[in-house]
């Protein structure tokens, strides 16, 4: 290895002002055994480049060539694979990752400590050394085989010292003066030497004059030694008279601490007083309001709503720690809760009493509004008991139990107090829509599909008396009448029932509303509010200058929100327990009056329900709401089913003719009345949908219908009704019937052709047959000119058949189509005169149809029919005008 190091750096380093300083014999790993060198080498000039270069044997001789060289800037990681065991194999990550494996692995660590004492001598950056054992990575160079490797390069290496810039020029100014410097070296080395004796010599003559000098430097220095005792002897009297006062100072200054100490307890206990008689001490004007207060003046309630804050604001205070020791802690603590049980019980008797007080009183003015549709208003009765809010919310964080009883005796009156007035409201709203009905249909006569119930006028007057319980009673008769059909009550009948659904409804709902607000202020369960903890509880100290107070956990903020809003729906379930029922009776009534009334009712209750939910979607007037809307979309959902089972279930006579179809006209009807309810609706999804059901059971029981007739023919019925349904949607314009009103008119279409065509047949009947026979030969193949010299079929012939129908009898034929046209088709639709011109049109087609046969297949006979087209149309206008 030696060798090949010294020929390396002669042929190949040398030359490039490079020495070699480190070798490792390697291979490329996993590959094909092709060895080459990795050198490790730095360049002789300045500033000096560290490489490692790549040596490879060449191919063609015995002599090695450079083949690839790296900095050793570039140089990020060194991994030797494995720092326990030998290993041969090595990885140098440079751009990218060179695996190597070594000859040996003395030589792998040698290259490899070489690069690491480079890099600390050249470079120091940071280069990671993965899986290297730490003893190849020291200052010291490793015996052993490692040694004989780096050789006596490393050792140069570190015992060489580069020439500073004075150095260099003092030997170049020395070479210059000596001529034969460079030719004779040995000449200039002894000159040098001599030289160096002569100064050496010098010098000592300098050290030996300089002796007196040094003598009288030593007497001064043993005079400075004598003075330093002096003063050093000085210091130590100080320093004892010093310590005297040193203990005198100490003594004071305890003194002085004492002193501050007893400042500072003082000051603290003055705190703690004053903290104490600051937040816990109660005027005797609130102690006084507290336990003899004017519950009833607005100056007496103002009175105790400051003491009672006041109270809580005492209670409420966070003590310090120890405070609860204190005698005169107790005591206050003890008084503040004597005086919070006594206002609480002097405000629960108190209100108590007015809540009594007030449903008496309100209930005694029920009379007042029992002819009119209104329901009382409790204005008067909120605006007295807001009073009392603040101090329901004092009794709701002291007294939690008192509150809630209070919150159920509210509850209890108000509840029979609202059953009273809704009943009675809905009662007369009962007897109005009874009313509308019995008015229209004169002296109390109603006609339903299932029976028939009269009565006389004394009847109507009856239902008029006042008194609830007659009112009851009668309204509960008024559930058993029978379904009415919708065409026997007319439109101003359903208009006036829709208002009173309407003012049913309006009235609720500022009920419900002012109700519902004024439970949230009264009980204060719009907001959360702090529950008042035990006095025995741990109190948290206060963080600031202000009150200190105790506040629940922010985790229970949320929850207390939410079970809030669940007692006011519940509260609000409780009172208005009766609205539900109520409400579901009244649409019962209104939907067997006449069942129509379920489209005025859905629409009004979809839009309050719309309204409460913009309001607040959880309220208790949106659920009540919302769940009588679902009993008002079943009853729509039944109308538009009774609807179709008419339809299904429809009988025509025998005897006459059919006409327009009964269950067609109340489908325009329902369509008519429906447009006016539901523009700008909300719902207006639930009538398209109920729009598509009932247009498809109307085009099946039509075509059904006319199937089983027997008086009409079947396409005079398709074509009457399909065209009725058609001018229907096409005057409603309604968009999500676009489809069946098209479909309609190509009913209608279509059946007009067939009745036309079946009506029409073949008037010319005779003449018929015969040019069906002549189109028959020109099928089998005949010529038309040929024709005419077939025997059945000659000119003789078609004169003979021509002559049976004279014009005379052609106007008699259309006269007697004409009169039975009419028999057939109804007045309703008007459509006697759309047939008889289409009729027309058909006949003059069959007319041409006959002449174009005549020219073609006998060209110049000069044959022609007796009456013209000019003729047709004379016979079908004065046949016409005649009838």
């Amino acid at each position: 290895m030696t060798a090949i190091k010294h020929a390396l750096q002669r042929d190949i380093f040398t030359p490039n002002d490079e020495r070699l300083l480190g070798i490792v014999n390697v291979c490329k790993a996993g590959k094909k055994k092709k060895n080459c060198f990795l050198c490790a080498t730095v360049t002789t000039e300045r500033p000096v480049q560290v490489k490692v270069v790549k040596v490879k044997k060449s191919d063609k001789g015995d002599f090695y060539k450079r083949q690839q060289a790296w900095e050793l800037r570039d140089l990020t990681v060194v991994d030797a694979k494995d720092a326990s065991k030998e290993n041969p194999e090595f990885d140098l990550h440079f751009e990218k990752v060179y695996k190597w494996l070594a000859s040996s692995t003395a030589e792998k660590n040698s290259f490899i400590s070489c690069i690491w004492k480079l890099n600390q001598r050249y470079l120091r950056k940071k280069l990671d050394f993965v899986n290297v054992n730490p003893q190849l990575l020291e200052e010291s160079v490793p015996s052993g085989e490692s040694q004989s490797v780096a050789g006596g390069d490393e050792d140069a290496l570190e015992e060489y010292q580069e020439l500073s810039a004075r150095e260099e020029q003092d030997i170049e100014s020395m070479m210059e003066m000596c001529e034969y410097a460079v030719s004779n070296a040995e000449a200039f080395a002894e000159k040098l030497f001599k030289e160096l004796q002569v100064l050496d010599g010098a010098n000592i003559h300098s050290i030996m004059a300089s002796e007196k000098q040094v003598n009288i430097l030593m007497q001064l220095l043993d005079e400075a030694l004598a003075e330093v005792d002096t003063i050093e002897g000085k210091l130590s009297s100080y320093e004892e008279m010093l310590q005297s006062v040193k203990d005198q100072m100490d003594q004071v200054s305890q003194s002085n601490h004492l002193i501050q100490m007893s400042n500072t307890n003082n000051g603290k206990l003055l705190d703690e007083i004053q903290f104490l008689v600051n937040y816990m001490d109660l005027s005797k004007g609130h102690i006084r309001a507290l336990q003899e207060g004017d519950l009833t003046s607005p100056r007496g309630i103002e009175a105790c709503i400051s003491a009672s804050e006041a109270l809580l604001q005492c209670m409420n205070v966070a003590l310090r720690p120890g405070h609860d020791q204190l005698a005169a802690v107790n005591q206050q603590q003890k008084l503040f809760c004597e005086l919070r049980d006594t206002f609480a019980r002097r405000l629960t008797n108190h209100l108590n009493n007015v809540f009594v007080h007030q449903g008496h009183d309100q209930s005694s003015t029920l009379s007042q509004n029992s002819a009119e549709l209104s329901l009382p208003k409790h204005s008067p009765l909120h605006r007295d008991l807001l009073r009392y809010a603040k101090l329901m919310e004092w009794l709701k964080n002291t007294q939690r139990e008192k509150y809630e009883g209070l919150s159920r005796t509210y509850v209890d009156y108000m509840n029979r107090l609202y059953e009273r007035e809704i009943k009675d409201f809905f009662e007369i709203a009962k007897i109005k829509m009874a009313g509308t009905s019995k008015e229209a249909k004169g002296k109390f006569g109603l006609h339903g599909s299932s029976g028939k119930l009269t009565g006389s006028t004394s009847s109507l007057n009856k239902l008029t008396v006042q008194g609830s319980n007659s009112r009851r009673s009668q309204s509960s008769s008024l559930l058993d009448m029978g379904n009415m059909s919708a065409s026997d009550l007319d439109v101003a009948d359903r208009t006036k029932f829709d208002k009173i659904f309407e003012q049913v409804l309006s009235e609720l709902e500022p009920l419900c509303l002012a109700e519902q607000d004024f439970i949230s202020k009264f009980f204060k369960l719009h907001q959360h509010q702090t529950v008042l903890p035990p006095l025995a509880q741990p109190e948290t100290e206060e963080t600031d200058g202000s009150i200190p107070s105790r506040m629940p956990p922010q985790a229970d903020h949320r929850h207390s929100l939410s079970s809030e809003k669940d007692m006011v729906r519940l509260m609000m379930n409780k009172i208005f327990q009766s609205i539900e029922p109520e409400l579901n009776s009244l649409i019962a009534l209104g939907d067997k009056i006449d069942s129509f009334h379920s489209l005025y009712m859905l629409v009004k209750m979809s839009h309050h329900v719309w309204t409460a939910e913009n309001v607040d979607p959880a309220s208790f007037l949106s659920t009540t709401l919302g769940n009588v809307l679902v009993t008002v979309k079943r009853n729509f959902d039944k109308c538009i089913s009774g609807q179709i089972k008419q339809m299904e279930e429809v009988k025509i006579s025998k005897k006459s003719k059919v006409g327009i179809l009964p269950f067609v006209t109340r489908f325009e009807e329902f369509a008519e009345l429906s447009e006016t309810i539901f523009r700008n609706a909300e719902r207006r999804g639930d009538l398209d949908k109920a729009y598509v059901k009932l247009i498809r059971a109307v085009f099946m029981n039509v075509e059904k219908v006319a199937s089983e007739s027997q008086k009409t023919p079947r396409d005079v019925v398709m074509m009457e009704n399909f065209h009725h349904i058609f001018s229907t949607l096409s005057r409603l314009k309604i968009s999500c019937l676009d489809a069946e009103r098209r479909e309609a008119k190509h009913k209608y279409t279509d059946h007009l052709q067939c009745y036309v065509i079946n009506s029409l047949g073949q008037p010319l009947e005779k003449l018929n047959h015969f040019f069906e026979g002549v189109e028959a030969r020109v099928a089998q193949g005949v010529r038309e000119e040929e024709v005419s010299y077939q025997l059945a079929f000659n000119k003789q012939e078609l004169r003979k058949v021509i002559k049976e129908y004279p014009g005379k009898e052609v106007k008699k034929g259309l006269d007697n189509l004409y009169k039975k046209v009419d028999k057939h088709l109804c007045e309703e639709e008007s459509l006697l005169q759309v047939v008889w011109h289409s009729m027309q049109d058909e006949f003059i087609r069959q007319y041409k149809h006959f002449e174009g046969l005549i020219g073609r297949c006998y060209p110049g006979s000069g044959i022609t029919m007796e009456f013209t087209i000019q003729d047709i149309l004379e016979y079908f206008s004065s046949i016409a005008q005649s009838h």
